[in-house]
C-alpha cells in the first residue's frame, strides 16, 4: 500500500493537488485507490495494449522491419479491397432492409390494431438466445443444393443459396429486430398530439405520416440503420456459413490470420474495420444520438387511434405476419434437421447426431458452460464498478477509463481474436491456448453493456443516499455492496443475463483463441457445417438454444425475485421497535 500511495503522490503533484488531503483520503480509504488501479491496469492491458499491437502489425512485417505493404495491398485493388468493398455493400443493402422491415413491424405494434402483437414483439428476442449463424444453417436446409423447398418442392438441381444473395437473407432476417427494438419504443413514445393536430386540420392519414410522424422518427431511423450498419460489418459467422465465393472484411481478417498466417495482411484489414466501426459508431453516438425532437410535455395528450379496419390494416398485418412465419420457420428448421439422417437425401428420422454430442462431442458444450460461467459475474461486477467509478468518482484517469470503456462496444469480435493472438503469445502474458485469454475476451465483449445499464440507472438514483452511508462511517466498498449494489439490482441482474447470453453464443472472437485443450460450442457448430455435417451442427444449435432458454427463465425469474425495485408507498411503522439507522450494513 505504501507503494501505491508514492505514486499516488507523484501524480498529485504533478496536476496540482494536494498531497496531504490526498494521502489522507487514501489512508481512510485504500480499497477505492486500489479498485481504481485494478480498473485502468485492466483496461490497458487487455484493450488498449492489444489494439496498440495490431496497429503496430499493420505497419511491420514478418521481420520486424517497417512497411506499409498491407496497405498498399488494400489499396491497389485485388481479394483484400474487394472484401472490404464487399462488406460495405453487404452492410449498407443489409441496414436498408433491415431498417425497412423493422419499421413496419413498430409501426404495425404502435398504430394498427392488429391480432398477435406479442409474438410480432418477440421477434426481438431470437437473435439474442440463438448462435450467430443459426439462420444461415435453416437457410442451407431450405434453399441449399438439396434444401427443402428448392430440390424436393421445386425440383431444382443446383440451388445455390451461398453468396451475396444468402447474404443479404440471412443477415436481414437476423439483425432487423436489433432495428425493431430502437424504432417501437420510439414510436410508442410519441405523443398523438401532433398528429391529431394534423388530422383536424384535414391531413390524411398519408399526408400525417409524411409530414408529421416520419420527420419524427428521422434520428431514430438513422440511428437503426447505423447500429445495424455495424452489426452487419462485423459479422463473421454468417459470411463463414454461407458466404460462398463472396468474401467479407471480418472472414478474410480470419483467413489471413489463420490460414495463410499473414498477420500484416489481417491486423490491416482489422484496423480498417476498427476505423469504420469506430467512424460509425461515433456518428450514432454523438451526431445521430444527440438529435431529438421532444413530443412528450407535462400537457395531457390523448390516446393514439389505432387503424381497425381496411386495406392498409390487411397489408400491414399480412407483411408482419408473413415475415415473422419466415422467421420463425427458419428458427424451427433447425430442431427438425437435427433428427434427420441425411438433409435431403435420406431423411429418416435418427437421434444419432444428439448421441454424439453427448458422447464425442460433448467437450464444446462444457467449455462453453465452464467458461460462460466463470465470464458473466467477473463481466457483471466490473461493468458496474466501471459505472460507479465513472458516475459518482473524480480521480486521476477518470476520462481513461470513459474512453476505454466506450471504445470497448464498438471494437468488433474479430478485431479482438485478432489482437489478443499478437499481445498473449508472448511472456509475460503468454496466455493463448488457455482458459484464461477465451474468459478475459468474454467478458471484454459482455462488460460493456451492463456498464451502459449501470450508468443509467446510477444517473436516476440520488448520490444523498451514498453521502448518508459514508457520513455514518462506512467504508467505500462497504457502501457499494450495501447501498448501490441494492439500488440497481435490476441493472446487475440485467448485466448477468446479457454477459452470460454474450458468452454462451460468441463467435467471432473466441475463433481465434479456441485450441485442442479449450474449444467451446459456436467454433464446434462452425466446423461442422464447414464438413457438411449438418445434422451434427444443427443437433448443437438446438442444445445451445434450450440452454439460453432455460437459462433465461431461470435469470428472470432470479431477477423478478431479488432484483426489482421495492415498492415506495409509505412504510408501516413498527413502535415497537426502534429504527436502526444502520440496518442494512451502513
Amino acid at each position: 500500500m505504501s507503494k501505491v500511495i508514492k505514486i499516488f503522490d507523484i501524480i498529485c503533484l504533478k496536476r496540482g493537488v494536494n498531497v496531504n488531503k490526498s494521502k489522507k483520503k487514501i489512508a481512510q480509504d485504500p480499497i477505492l485507490i486500489l479498485t481504481i488501479i485494478l480498473v485502468v491496469s485492466s483496461l490497458a492491458v487487455f484493450i488498449v495494449y492489444p489494439l496498440f499491437q495490431i496497429a503496430k502489425a499493420s505497419f511491420f512485417n514478418i521481420h520486424g522491419e517497417f512497411s506499409i505493404a498491407g496497405y498498399q495491398r488494400v489499396l491497389r485493388g485485388g481479394n483484400l479491397l474487394r472484401a472490404l468493398t464487399n462488406s460495405l455493400r453487404l452492410a449498407a443493402i443489409t441496414a436498408t432492409l433491415s431498417t425497412i422491415i423493422a419499421y413496419i413491424f413498430a409501426y404495425t405494434i404502435n398504430y394498427v390494431n392488429v391480432p398477435f402483437k406479442k409474438m410480432f414483439s418477440g421477434m426481438a428476442i431470437l437473435p439474442v438466445i440463438s448462435p450467430p449463424f443459426v439462420i444461415s444453417l435453416s437457410a442451407i436446409l431450405l434453399f441449399g443444393r438439396r434444401g427443402f423447398v428448392t430440390y424436393h418442392f421445386l425440383g431444382m438441381q443446383n440451388a445455390n443459396i451461398y453468396g451475396l444473395n444468402g447474404l443479404i437473407l440471412v443477415q436481414t432476417l437476423t439483425y432487423f429486430p436489433i432495428a425493431f427494438m430502437v424504432l417501437a419504443g420510439l414510436l410508442k413514445s410519441l405523443s398523438p398530439a401532433l398528429e391529431e393536430a394534423s388530422e383536424n386540420l384535414g391531413a390524411s392519414k398519408l399526408e400525417t405520416f409524411l409530414k408529421v410522424t416520419l420527420p419524427l422518427t428521422v434520428p431514430g431511423i438513422a440511428n437503426a440503420f447505423l447500429l445495424v450498419f455495424i452489426q452487419s460489418m462485423a459479422d463473421f459467422g454468417n459470411p463463414m456459413t454461407i458466404g460462398g465465393n463472396y468474401s467479407t472484411i471480418a472472414r478474410e481478417i480470419y483467413l489471413q490470420a489463420i490460414g495463410s498466417y499473414d498477420m500484416q495482411a489481417g491486423a490491416t484489414l482489422a484496423m480498417l474495420l476498427l476505423t469504420i466501426t469506430l467512424i460509425v459508431y461515433a456518428l450514432q453516438k454523438f451526431w445521430i444520438g444527440n438529435k431529438s425532437y421532444i413530443t412528450v410535455t407535462g400537457k395531457p395528450t390523448g390516446v393514439r387511434k389505432l387503424v381497425e379496419k381496411g386495406l392498409f390494416k390487411n397489408v400491414m398485418f399480412g407483411i408482419c405476419f408473413g415475415l415473422s412465419a419466415m422467421v420463425m420457420l427458419f428458427y424451427l428448421l433447425v430442431p427438425i434437421g437435427s433428427f434427420i439422417r441425411l438433409w435431403g437425401v435420406n431423411n429418416s428420422f435418427t437421434t444419432d447426431h444428439y448421441k454424439y454430442v453427448f458422447s464425442i462431442g460433448r467437450k464444446p458444450l462444457m467449455d462453453s458452460l465452464k467458461l460462460s460461467l466463470y465470464a458473466t459475474p467477473i463481466s457483471a461486477f466490473l461493468g458496474m464498478i466501471i459505472a460507479f467509478l465513472t458516475v459518482r468518482k473524480k480521480f486521476f484517469g477518470k476520462r481513461f477509463v470513459e474512453l476505454v470503456s466506450m471504445l470497448a462496444i464498438a471494437i468488433p469480435g474479430t478485431v479482438i481474436g485478432i489482437s489478443y493472438i499478437l499481445s498473449f503469445n508472448v511472456r509475460p502474458l503468454a496466455l493463448t491456448g488457455t482458459a484464461t485469454i477465451i474468459v478475459v475476451a468474454l467478458v471484454v465483449r459482455a462488460m460493456p453493456v451492463g456498464m451502459r445499464s449501470g450508468i443509467t440507472a446510477l444517473q436516476q438514483i440520488d448520490p444523498a443516499l451514498e453521502e448518508a452511508a459514508i457520513n455514518l462511517g462506512a467504508s467505500q466498498a462497504k457502501t457499494f455492496f450495501s447501498v448501490v449494489i441494492p439500488l440497481i439490482k435490476p441493472a446487475f441482474f440485467s448485466g448477468l443475463v446479457y454477459s452470460f447470453v454474450k458468452s454462451m453464443t460468441a463467435m467471432s472472437a473466441i475463433i481465434f483463441l479456441v485450441s485442442a485443450r479449450y474449444n467451446l460450442v459456436t467454433a464446434s457448430i462452425l466446423s461442422q457445417v464447414e464438413s457438411g455435417r449438418l445434422g451434427v451442427a444443427s443437433a448443437y444449435s438446438t442444445i445451445l438454444i434450450i440452454i439460453m432458454i432455460f437459462s433465461l427463465v431461470i435469470l428472470n425469474t432470479i431477477v423478478r425475485i431479488f432484483g426489482g425495485h421495492e415498492k415506495t408507498n409509505s412504510p408501516k411503522i413498527n413502535k415497537k421497535k426502534p429504527i436502526n439507522l444502520n440496518q442494512g450494513g451502513m
